[in-house]
């Protein structure tokens, strides 16, 4: 199976790609659908708007607390994990922490590794790494094992082919498992793909695996899932590694129930996962199961630029849940894929700059109405829309500015035609006296503006002429 290695576009490519979406019917049928489906889960988990506002609080709180903390409980996580057998890897770079893992598996002549749902490893491209170096890596999660197998990445970060038909899916299973037929029926598509995977893990030499949260006060990695194959990753392979951001750091066992019911009731509309896995170590002298050795690779990629700035470590709160996604207008109707990242949607638009930086991601904090529905429903009250318009600010900052924290790709969305515009706007404007004679001006040369103004005049659908008198508004009701 070939691994497919991330593609970034940068520049102006989320606008052909978008428009490609947009025109694209059955793609948008699928994603209305299933973000409607979504919304409607989300709303029914918190029926108590009290309730809600109270969770919430509390969970921002409980983040905000642990970032304030971040650098003294990495340094706790790490003494914890090691005293209970872990061994703790630190990365700054998605290269380093796919050598690392490469490594790990290389040094006992490993040659397949099980994977359960990890965003961040979509983010160091591992699989694409681990093949170059004859290691095959298998997704276990079933929306994961489906992308793979079309040669795509997940357009969601909690349903990763949620982009696909049944049809396509049995296409696919019918085009890559030997001797399997072509069926529709779900159920049955779920089975041929478990039974594909079930002699995986044995055969394993590593499992992979994300984290959800990880306590620092404990040294214990918590796993949210409900296939069970993160359950199967974690214990019948010989060696577990786990790979996280280090922003994924909480400081209290305490604080994992308020987080853990934000999260799976905001992204799938659950009261709990149907698995919820705590990882204290490895197998100890005696126990029947669990694997031989446990590592833990912590990655930065970015993430310290935006935990050094105030405001954008704000961004860092994020749970990963995936509900300011479903709530999005513009993502809802271009899916995952045109933003061309690992992180879509408004939770991809903030976090991308510092992981790719600006010069690859100019364009990503402009693909928002600022509706302000993210911001809304997130669990942990990231103020995205805000976020946003300081990401704009920062993508058209004069490179030469030295601010107290630079982001890296500072004014790679400067455009100096649409500085001039604004300027000129602004000179305008100000004045009522320079107003008035340019509306002079304008109403007396309107004849030399274009025919076709852009969307305006594409789209733009005009109201009905008003009715003048009595009469005809009463015909009009009649």
């Amino acid at each position: 199976m070939n691994a497919q290695p991330i593609t970034v576009y940068p520049g102006t490519a989320f606008r052909s790609r978008s428009h490609e979406a947009v025109n694209d019917p059955l793609l948008r049928q699928s994603f209305r659908g299933a973000m409607d489906f979504l919304m409607s889960k989300r709303a029914a988990m918190f029926p108590d708007e009290a309730e809600l506002q109270q969770l919430r609080t509390l969970g921002e709180a409980i983040r905000q607390r642990c970032l304030a903390k971040l650098p003294e409980l990495l340094e706790t996580l790490e003494a914890n994990l090691t005293r209970n057998g872990v061994q703790v890897h630190w990365a700054e770079t998605p290269e380093e922490a796919n050598s690392i893992i490469q490594g790990l598996i290389a040094r006992r002549g490993g040659k397949l590794a099980v994977k359960g749902k990890s965003m961040v490893s979509e983010e160091t491209e591992l699989n694409h790494h681990l093949a170059e170096h004859g290691i095959e890596a298998i997704e276990s999660d079933m929306g994961e094992y489906i992308v793979q197998l079309a040669g795509e990445k997940p357009s969601h970060i909690i349903m990763p082919a949620i982009h696909k038909t049944k049809e396509q899916i049995a296409g696919l299973f019918h085009e890559h498992i030997p001797d399997t037929p072509y069926t529709t029926d779900v159920d049955e598509l779920i089975q041929i793909g478990r039974h594909v995977l079930r002699d995986k893990y044995v055969s394993a030499d590593a499992g992979i695996s994300g984290v959800n949260f990880a306590v620092a006060e404990t040294g214990t990695l918590c796993l949210v899932e409900n296939e069970g194959n993160g359950r199967m990753c974690t214990t019948v392979p010989p060696v577990h590694i786990a790979i996280t951001g280090i922003e994924k750091v909480v400081e209290l066992l305490a604080d994992v129930p308020p987080l853990y019911t934000l999260l799976t009731r905001s992204a799938t509309g659950q009261p709990v996962t149907t698995y919820f896995n705590m990882i204290s170590g490895p197998r100890k002298p005696g126990e029947l199961d669990g694997p031989e050795e446990v590592h833990l690779v912590l990655l930065d990629n970015g993430r310290s630029q935006a935990y050094a700035d105030e405001q954008l470590r704000k961004t860092l709160q994020c749970i990963r849940c995936g509900a300011c996604m479903n709530h999005c207008p513009v993502y809802a109707r271009v899916g995952g894929h045109a933003y061309g990242t690992v992180y879509p949607g408004p939770i991809g638009e903030i976090i991308s700059p510092h992981l790719l930086g600006l010069e690859a991601t100019a364009s990503l904090p402009t693909a928002s109405s600022l509706c302000g529905a993210c911001g809304e429903v997130c669990p942990v009250r990231i103020p995205i829309p805000d976020l946003l318009i300081r990401l704009r600010t920062e993508a058209i900052r004069d490179p030469h500015e030295h601010p107290a924290h630079p982001l890296r790709g500072q004014g790679a969305g400067r455009d100096t035609r649409q500085l001039t515009a604004w300027r000129l706007w602004r000179f305008i404007l100000t004045s009522p006296a320079r107003y008035r004679v340019f509306s002079w001006l304008a109403t007396r040369f309107r004849m030399l503006t274009p025919a076709k103004q852009l969307g305006w005049t594409q789209n733009h659908v005009p109201l009905k002429p008003a009715a003048r008198t009595l009469s005809e508004r009463m015909a009009n009701r009649r």
